[in-house]
């Protein structure tokens, strides 16, 4: 049998504990810095589609943490978990678009996946999309969003 059947065999089988003992064991590994056991446990379940575990696999590829830094895999990953409402991917998918890293820079983009991020109360996504309204990356300039979205950071005394 192929390797790819193997694998496909060996998911179908898992049942939920064994999918739950592989995620927490994943999460263990990663939290150890244990990164090449951790992507073990966490590729299969990002491949089927476990948001958590695509976020922390695109972390290993990004950096080349336990495996060869892959962007390609990285980007497809954060991305992967990210439209299924991941806030930290959202936030991670939003700094590879400003930065430039893993995908071609694209400050709207930037824009969109922060937003989204901060709609769910990530101060770090809103504070970052206050100084892209304050400096016009991505937006139109806007001072009054930007004092908007710093209060809602959590930054009430910002003088712009």
């Amino acid at each position: 049998m192929s390797e790819e059947k193997t694998t496909k065999n060996a998911n179908e089988a898992m049942d939920i504990s064994d999918i739950d003992a592989s995620f927490s064991s994943g999460i263990a590994a990663f939290e150890a810095k244990n990164f090449k056991q951790s992507l073990q446990f966490l590729a299969p379940l990002a491949e089927n589609g476990d948001a958590e575990s695509q976020h922390r696999c695109a972390i290993m590829y990004q950096n080349g943490l336990g495996v060869v830094a892959n962007e390609a895999k990285a980007f497809a990953y954060m991305k992967a978990a990210a439209e299924q409402g991941h806030p930290i991917a959202q936030h991670g998918l939003g700094f590879m678009y400003m930065e430039g890293e893993c995908v071609e820079k694209d400050p709207q983009q930037a824009v969109k996946w922060f937003t989204k991020a901060g709609e769910q109360g990530l101060a770090g996504s809103l504070t970052t999309l206050a100084m892209m309204y304050q400096e016009g990356r991505g937006v139109e300039k806007n001072l009054e969003e930007a004092k908007r979205l710093y209060k809602l950071a959590g930054f009430d005394d910002i003088q712009l």
